[in-house]
C-alpha cells in the first residue's frame, strides 16, 4: 500500500489509487499530454477498498493529491518546454497548414518555457524527497503512513500555489510581461519558503527579459518571436488595430522614400503597455525603448553618410584622381563601402558596447530583481547612447550650423537677402498668382537676390528651396474678415485682395540629410515654415508702407520742382497735401505699429530664444536634452509672438491686410477721387490696432511668464500714452453699438 503511495506522489497511478479521468478512457476521452490542466482534483482512493478506516483514508487522500499536483506541473512544464514548433526544413508547408487546422496548437511562450524550467528545479527537489522517504520505508521495519506525511511536510506549503498559479497561466493564456506581473505579486505573501519559490520562477522569468534587453540595447535588435516583449515594431500595432487600407498604402509610400534607420527612429517601435510589468515604470519603458533605437542608428548608419564620411576623413592630392585613369576612380569608389564597418563602430565603440553588455550581465546574474538596480542601470545605458548620438548629430552632422541657417532663411535673420527679393518680386506680387506657374513665377527673383546678396560661402544655401503651395483656401477667410469691401464697385480692391491672400502661401523647405532628420522631423520643420510665413508678410507690409511714403515723396518733391514754373500747379499741389495730410498719419501709424512688432520678434524673441538654445547646446551632451531644448526653442517662439492666440493673431493677420490694401488704394489714388475705402481701411486698422493693444495689456499676457519681454513692446507701443487713451475711446464709442463690430 505505501508503494502504491509513493508511486502516486510521482503521478503514477493504480489500481489502489486512481485518476478519475482516466476512468473516462470509454468515453473516448483519453488523457493526452496536451491537455489543459484540470481544475479538479482528481487522485483518489479506490471505493472498492473497504479495509481502510475512514481516518486513514482522509490522511491518504490529503497525501496523494500532492501527486496530482506534481503531475499537472510535469505535464505544464512538458508542454511549455516542448520545441516541436521548431520545424525541420523538410516539413512540407501543406502538412504543417493542416496540422494547425486539425489541432489549433497554443501560442508558443519564452517566458513561460522560462517558467517551466523553474518548476522542473523545484519538481526535481520533490522528487528526491520522495526517494529519500522511500528510502527510509525500505529501512523501516515498521513503515508507517505518518513518515511519508511528515516528509513531504512543506510540500503541503508550495505545490498547491504552484498549482493554482499554473491554472491561471493556462486559463488566461498569460505570458510575456504578464506573466512576470503575476509571478511580482505572488512573490509577496508571508510563507518565506513559498517566496522564494516564486522569486525562483521569476529569476527564471528575468533572464528571457535580460536576453531580450541585451539584444536590443548592445545590438539594436528587437529580439521576440512570440510577441511577448514590451518593446513592438509599429506593423504589429497596425495589424492589431486593422488600420484602413489607404492608411497602409500612405504609410508604405512613405516608408518607402525613407531611409530605414529613420523610419525605425520616428515610427518603427513603440511600447507594448500589456506587457509592460507594472514593476517597471514607464520613465524606464521609454529609456530603454530610446537606447535601443539610438544604438540602431548608431549601428547602422545610412550609405550616403558613411560613404560622405569616408571621403571627408581621406585626403587625396589634388590631380591624383586624374592621373590614375579608371582604375583609380573604381578603387576610391570602392574603398568607402569596405569602410562601413568600420564607420558604424566609429560611431558607438566596442568598448562602449561591452559597457553595457557588462551591465546588463551583472543584472543577469543577480539572484532577486532589485527596482533601484535596474532603474540606475537602464539609466547609465540611455545616457551612453544619448551621448553617442550627441556626438552624430551635433558634432559630425553640424547641427549647430544648420540650425544657423534655419534661422537665417526661416526667421529672416538674412534681412538683406529677403529684402532683395521682396523689392525684385514686388511687381509680380501686385498680379493674382496663377496656379501652375506662381513657384516658376518667384524662381527668378529669388535667385536674382541669392545672386546679389549671397556669397558662395554659405554652403546652406544650396538646401533651402521656395515653395507655392495652393492659395484658393485662404482667400475666402480675408472676405469674412472685412465684409464691406465685396460692396465697392471698382473692383480694384477684390483683385488686390485676391493677390495679397494668394502670395501669403510662400513656404521654404530645407532639404536635411541623415542623421539631421531624427533631429528636425517633419512637425519641427513644419513650426519653421509656420514662423516664416508670418515673418515675410510682416516685411513684406513694411517694405509696402516705406514704398508708398517713398513714391508719395518723390511725386510731392516733383510737384515742390514745377511750383518755380507754375503758379497754378503750386496751388493745386498744396490742396493735394493738404487732402492727403490725414492718410498720411495712418500711415506713419500703421509704419509705427508694423516696425515695433517687427523689433519685438527679431530682437526680443528670435534673439533672445536664440542664445538661450546655443548655450543649452553648449552645456549639454545628451541628444534627448538637446530635442527638449529645441522644442523649447520653437514654442517659445510661437508662444511669445502669438502664434498660439487665435485671436490675436487674426487681429494680426486683418492689420497686415490693411496696411496692404491702404498702399494699395494710395498710389492707385490718382485713378480714383473716390476716398471712401481708404477712409473705410482707416477705420478698421484703428479698431484692429485699439483691440490689439487691449488684448496684449491684459494681465493674462502682459502679467504672465509666456511673453517676457511683452511689456518693452507695449512700453515702446505707447510711449506717449497715445494707444492708451485711444483705445479707451474706440471701446467706449463701440460699446454701445456692438452690431457695427466685424465679425
Amino acid at each position: 500500500m505505501l508503494h502504491e503511495i509513493l508511486l502516486a506522489l510521482v503521478g503514477y497511478t493504480g489500481d489502489l489509487i486512481i485518476d478519475e479521468r482516466e476512468q473516462h478512457k470509454s468515453l473516448g476521452l483519453n488523457l493526452s499530454p496536451d491537455a489543459p490542466v484540470s481544475e479538479d482534483r482528481t487522485f483518489k482512493l479506490a471505493p472498492d477498498l473497504s479495509f481502510i478506516q475512514p481516518s486513514d483514508r482522509d490522511l491518504i487522500e490529503k497525501v496523494i493529491t500532492l501527486g496530482f499536483y506534481y503531475r499537472e506541473l510535469d505535464r505544464f512544464a512538458t508542454k511549455s518546454r516542448d520545441l516541436s514548433w521548431i520545424r525541420s526544413a523538410n516539413v512540407s508547408p501543406l502538412s504543417r497548414t493542416s496540422e494547425i487546422l486539425k489541432g489549433k496548437p497554443q501560442k508558443s511562450s519564452a517566458y513561460r518555457r522560462a517558467i517551466a524550467n523553474g518548476i522542473v528545479e523545484i519538481l526535481s527537489v520533490y522528487r528526491s524527497a520522495v526517494l529519500h522517504i522511500e528510502q527510509l520505508l525500505l529501512s523501516d521495519p515498521t513503515p508507517i503512513l505518518a513518515t511519508v506525511i511528515q516528509g513531504l511536510n512543506k510540500f503541503f506549503i508550495l505545490l498547491p500555489p504552484l498549482y493554482d498559479l499554473i491554472l491561471e497561466i493556462e486559463r488566461d493564456n498569460i505570458s510575456g510581461g504578464q506573466l512576470l506581473n503575476l509571478l511580482h505579486k505572488r512573490c509577496h505573501c508571508g510563507v518565506p519558503e513559498l517566496q522564494a519559490c516564486i522569486q525562483r520562477l521569476l529569476w527564471h522569468g528575468h533572464q528571457v527579459m535580460y536576453n531580450q534587453l541585451a539584444s536590443w540595447m548592445v545590438y539594436g535588435i528587437l529580439q521576440d518571436l512570440h510577441g511577448e516583449f514590451f518593446i513592438r515594431r509599429q506593423e504589429d500595432r497596425d495589424v492589431e488595430h486593422e488600420a484602413s487600407p489607404s492608411d497602409m498604402v500612405e504609410k508604405l509610400a512613405r516608408m518607402s522614400t525613407d531611409d530605414a534607420s529613420l523610419t525605425d527612429w520616428h515610427l518603427g517601435f513603440h511600447i507594448f503597455l500589456d506587457m509592460l510589468p507594472d514593476y517597471i515604470h514607464m520613465r524606464v519603458a521609454e529609456s530603454i525603448l530610446f537606447a535601443g533605437k539610438a544604438i540602431r542608428v548608431l549601428r547602422n548608419p545610412s550609405s550616403a553618410f558613411r560613404f560622405q564620411d569616408t571621403l571627408n576623413h581621406q585626403h587625396i592630392p589634388k590631380g591624383s584622381q586624374r592621373v590614375q585613369g579608371h582604375t583609380g576612380r573604381f578603387s576610391l569608389q570602392k574603398e568607402p563601402f569596405m569602410d562601413m564597418q568600420l564607420i558604424g563602430e566609429e560611431l558607438l565603440p566596442q568598448s562602449e558596447a561591452d559597457k553595457i553588455e557588462a551591465m546588463l550581465q551583472e543584472l543577469k546574474e543577480s539572484s532577486e530583481f532589485h527596482k533601484r538596480s535596474f532603474e540606475c542601470a537602464v539609466d547609465s545605458i540611455r545616457a551612453i547612447a544619448a551621448s553617442h548620438l550627441w556626438q552624430l548629430v551635433v558634432v559630425r552632422a553640424d547641427l549647430n550650423g544648420h540650425l544657423k541657417a534655419l534661422k537665417d532663411y526661416f526667421f529672416l535673420a538674412k534681412g538683406d537677402f529677403f529684402q532683395c527679393f521682396l523689392e525684385e518680386s514686388r511687381k509680380l506680387m501686385r498680379l493674382p498668382p496663377r496656379q501652375s506657374t506662381a513657384e516658376a513665377d518667384l524662381m527668378v527673383p529669388f535667385q536674382l537676390a541669392a545672386i546679389k546678396t549671397i556669397g558662395d560661402e554659405d554652403k546652406y544655401f544650396s538646401r533651402v528651396s521656395l515653395r507655392m503651395p495652393s492659395f484658393g483656401i485662404t482667400v475666402k477667410s480675408s472676405q469674412v474678415d472685412l465684409p464691406k469691401e465685396k460692396t465697392y464697385g471698382d473692383g480694384i480692391l477684390g483683385s488686390s485682395e485676391m493677390s495679397l491672400e494668394g502670395w501669403d502661401g510662400i513656404a521654404l523647405e530645407y532639404s536635411i540629410d541623415w542623421p539631421l532628420q531624427l533631429f528636425f522631423t517633419q512637425e519641427v520643420l513644419s513650426k519653421y515654415r509656420r514662423v516664416f510665413q508670418y515673418l515675410l508678410r510682416l516685411k513684406r507690409t513694411q517694405m509696402e508702407l516705406e514704398k508708398s511714403w517713398a513714391s508719395v515723396m518723390h511725386q510731392d518733391h516733383t510737384d515742390f520742382a514745377q511750383q518755380r514754373n507754375d503758379h497754378i500747379k503750386c496751388t493745386i499741389s498744396q490742396q493735394r497735401r493738404q487732402r492727403s495730410r490725414p492718410m498720411w498719419r495712418v500711415r506713419e501709424h500703421m509704419a509705427f505699429l508694423i516696425r515695433n512688432l517687427q523689433f519685438y520678434i527679431q530682437v526680443d524673441v528670435i534673439e533672445s530664444q536664440w542664445n538661450v538654445l546655443q548655450a543649452h547646446i553648449q552645456e549639454s551632451h545628451d541628444f534627448t536634452e538637446l530635442v527638449g531644448f529645441h522644442q523649447e526653442y520653437l514654442s517659445a517662439l510661437i508662444s511669445q509672438s502669438f502664434l498660439d492666440i487665435g485671436s490675436v493673431s487674426r487681429i494680426l493677420d486683418s492689420i497686415m491686410k490693411l496696411c496692404l490694401q491702404f498702399c494699395w488704394n494710395i498710389e492707385n489714388q490718382e485713378s480714383s477721387s473716390n476716398t471712401s475705402e481708404l477712409e473705410h481701411i482707416t477705420e478698421e486698422f484703428n479698431k484692429k490696432s485699439n483691440s490689439l493693444y487691449t488684448i496684449l495689456r491684459s494681465s493674462r499676457l502682459a502679467g504672465s511668464q509666456r511673453a517676457p519681454f511683452l511689456r518693452r513692446f507695449l512700453l515702446r507701443l505707447n510711449f506717449n500714452s497715445y494707444f492708451e487713451a485711444t483705445a479707451r475711446g474706440v471701446l467706449n464709442v463701440v460699446r454701445p453699438q456692438p452690431s457695427t463690430l466685424p465679425v
